[in-house]
C-alpha cells in the first residue's frame, strides 16, 4: 500500500505530466528515487535544512552566467539605464528580491503552504498557460497579501 506522502507526490507527478512542468516532474522524481531507495531519512532532513538556500545559490548562479562569460558587462549597464524600460525592470527586480525574501521566511515557517503554492502553480500553468517561477515567489506574494489583509482586519476591526 502507497504511503499517502508517496501518493502525494504521484498526484504531483501527473500533474506535472499535465503541465508540462519539467521542474517539478524532476523534483518529485528525485523525492521518489530517494524515498525508493530508503535514503529519506538521512537526505530529507538536510534537504528541508539546506534546499532553499542550494536552490537560491544556484539560480544566483545562472542569473550572474551572462556577467562571467562576458555578455553583460558595464557597457550594457550603461546603455540601459537610458532607457525608462530598464528604470521600469529595476524597480520590478528590487521588488521580486525583496518580496521573494519575505517568501524564504514564509516557506521557513509554514512549509505546509509550499503544497498550495505548488498546485496553484500547476494550476495556473495548466489553465492559463502560465509560466511556473517557483513557490518561492509565490510565498513572498502571498506573504505580501497576508501582511495587507491583516492590515485591513486591524484596521476594521
Amino acid at each position: 500500500m502507497l504511503s499517502s506522502s508517496t501518493l502525494f507526490l504521484l498526484i504531483l507527478l501527473g500533474l506535472g505530466f499535465i503541465a508540462k512542468n519539467q521542474a517539478i516532474l524532476i523534483a518529485v522524481y528525485i523525492l521518489l528515487g530517494i524515498k525508493l531507495l530508503k535514503l529519506d531519512d538521512k537526505i530529507f532532513p538536510y534537504l528541508e535544512a539546506k534546499g532553499l538556500f542550494i536552490g537560491v545559490v544556484i539560480i544566483t548562479v545562472a542569473v550572474l552566467v551572462p556577467i562571467a562569460t562576458g555578455e553583460i558587462g558595464f557597457n550594457e549597464l550603461l546603455e540601459s539605464i537610458k532607457s525608462y524600460y530598464a528604470w521600469i525592470a529595476l524597480a520590478a527586480g528590487m521588488f521580486v528580491a525583496y518580496v521573494a525574501k519575505d517568501g524564504l521566511q514564509l516557506l521557513a515557517n509554514d512549509p505546509h503552504l509550499t503544497a498550495a503554492l505548488i498546485i496553484g502553480t500547476i494550476l495556473a500553468v495548466v489553465f492559463f498557460q502560465g509560466v511556473a517561477v517557483g513557490p518561492l515567489i509565490g510565498a513572498g506574494i502571498a506573504y505580501l497579501a497576508m501582511q495587507v489583509v491583516d492590515s485591513i482586519i486591524r484596521i476594521f476591526s
